[in-house]
């Protein structure tokens, strides 16, 4: 067999990979907004992140030349663009980017789903809407699963590799070892609940921290609350 058959492999991975949702197309507002959050440094250590922007009225007319560096100069490496309309994919094809439709839920959220309704004609008075998604099961390394418009509750544990997601609060009733992100539509007051405080990564309305070095003993292995105050994560033992 020709050694170039064996040159590479494709495998899955799995990424610590976070989104910037931006709300505006001023660039001179987002450059001081940015400055606000991480500084204005060419040293700082690039972290790839996918750009949403499908918040933005007019994605397309964005001026992509200028936005990329603007966020390298913060240390933020946008390698994908994010958006429901697949007309995006052509920009950002200009521009280096992959491209990500944010129409196409993934399958671990698709599974948790309540099935489609039965028809008007046949289907009972509605009950309100729940207030949360409950996982009762173990979410898997590579798996994500998001909580559109509410609070996620998981009965199981996360595993190292897995990402839970929800636009309200996140509550871990067993060890968190994965990636939680709880407030992902930028609700501040969102917080993340564990029982056993393991996590890989922690963000509450875009406000992250990866977890490189040891927790302390108060919160390792320990019921652990997450939340913002002043901008800033803090993690602390539940009871405290």
């Amino acid at each position: 067999m020709s050694p170039v058959a064996n040159a590479f492999d494709i495998k899955s991975a799995s990424l610590d990979l976070l989104a910037i949702l931006l709300r505006t197309d001023n660039l001179d507002e987002l450059s001081q907004a940015l400055d606000a959050r991480f500084g204005n440094t060419s040293e700082a250590p690039a972290e790839a992140f996918v750009l949403d922007v499908e918040a933005l009225p007019n994605p397309a007319d964005l001026d992509f030349g200028r936005l990329l560096p603007l966020l390298s100069r913060r240390g933020i490496r946008a390698v994908a663009l994010r958006h429901p309309d697949n007309a995006l994919a052509a920009v950002a094809g200009r521009f280096g980017l992959a491209f990500a439709n944010s129409a196409a839920q993934p399958r671990s959220v698709q599974t948790v789903q309540e099935p489609a309704a039965k028809p008007a004609a046949e289907a009972p008075t509605p009950a309100p809407a729940s207030s949360c998604m409950i996982i009762d099961r173990p979410v898997r390394a590579g798996q994500q699963i998001y909580a559109k418009g509410c609070d996620l509750v998981v009965l199981a544990m996360v595993n190292t590799g897995a990402e839970v997601i929800a636009d309200g609060n996140i509550h871990v009733y067993a060890p968190l070892r994965g990636r939680a992100l709880a407030g992902a539509r930028g609700n501040s007051q969102a917080r993340i609940f564990t029982r056993s405080m393991e996590a890989e990564l922690v963000s509450i309305a875009g406000v992250y921290r990866t977890i490189e070095q040891a927790l302390p003993e108060s919160i390792l292995g320990k019921p652990t609350q997450i939340y913002l105050e002043n901008e800033r994560l803090v993690m602390s033992a539940l009871g405290e």
